[in-house]
């Protein structure tokens, strides 16, 4: 409250909220939902607050992975059903949007999301989706040469390796957020599927990129299209971005769901039973055959 009050009178500030754990944002419910959510809506007051959440199925049991980010994509207020295309998209969805959800997978866009909001005519909560592996991991590094002036935050990053230089080989482009990125991509590298598939990262869920996506879809016309997560499917994005996906191409085109089975806890408490399911949605991530037949 404190913090929200602070970014309400101090709209120059950039006012940071942090929960020792994503879960235990819980406790600020109400004030998420009353005044944060809704508040401009309700009493047309912007608020620039950061709410900085960290979220990660990363085995430390269902009270320390999972900032609930499918609660505050459903309160997201962009329309599922409307490709809302115009020359100024990128400024007039952050203008009209309630709030913006990120899960950031490198350093520079951390940066740069965060120097973002504060350079904005306008403000807007901001939902930061962290993971705390992420803050050790070896690949998860930027150059400075991606912090420098003319540099900008990447709502979307696409493939750039080899599935990117032949794109009509590309059998299957798989579409993810946050850490999972960096699992998807050992995994292609020891399967040895590196032309045959493309990992594409959504940066920026809400409001959602629906034209920096179109450009990726476009770029492989015969390839299946797979949105993974390491959450669960009754958890995490895929409620959200299938409804948008379908909407880019017309409904002419599936996208498959992988990764964890439905479950009333947001993670497993037992170390062996989250590697069994990881193992299990990276096999299906990457078996080209698992989708055929089904529509």
């Amino acid at each position: 409250g404190f913090e929200l009050g602070f970014a309400m009178a101090s709209p120059n500030a950039l006012v940071c909220w942090e929960a020792q754990f994503g879960d235990f944002h819980n406790t600020a419910q109400c004030i998420i939902d009353q005044f944060i959510s809704s508040g401009q809506a309700k009493w047309v007051r912007h608020n620039g607050i950061v709410l900085l959440l960290p979220h990660g199925m990363e085995g430390m049991g269902p009270e320390h992975s999972s900032a609930r980010p499918e609660r505050f994509l459903q309160m997201s207020n962009d329309d599922s059903d409307a490709y809302p295309f115009s020359e100024q998209f990128e400024v007039s969805q952050l203008y009209e949007c309630n709030w913006i959800v990120v899960n950031c997978s490198t350093p520079a866009n951390y940066f740069h999301v965060l120097r973002r909001q504060i350079l904005l005519p306008f403000r807007k909560p901001l939902i930061v989706l962290t993971p705390k592996s992420l803050l050790r991991h070896p690949e998860a590094k930027s150059s400075f040469d991606e912090m420098v002036s003319g540099t900008t935050f990447q709502r979307v990053i696409p493939e750039n390796g080899l599935a990117a230089h032949a794109p009509h080989e590309v059998k299957r482009v798989i579409f993810c957020t946050g850490k999972v990125y960096y699992d998807l991509v050992k995994e292609r590298k020891n399967q040895d599927l590196e032309k045959q598939v493309a990992i594409t990262r959504l940066e920026q869920i809400s409001p959602f990129p629906f034209d920096l996506l179109k450009e990726e879809l476009e770029k492989y016309p015969g390839a299946d299209l797979v949105w993974c997560q390491e959450e669960h499917k009754n958890s995490g994005y895929y409620d959200y971005v299938k409804p948008r996906f379908r909407t880019i191409v017309n409904h002419t085109r599936p996208i498959w769901y992988v990764g964890r089975e439905p479950a009333a806890a947001a993670a497993t408490g037992n170390k062996n039973t989250h590697l069994v399911s990881l193992r299990r949605f990276l096999d299906t991530a990457f078996n080209l055959e698992a989708f055929e037949g089904k529509t």
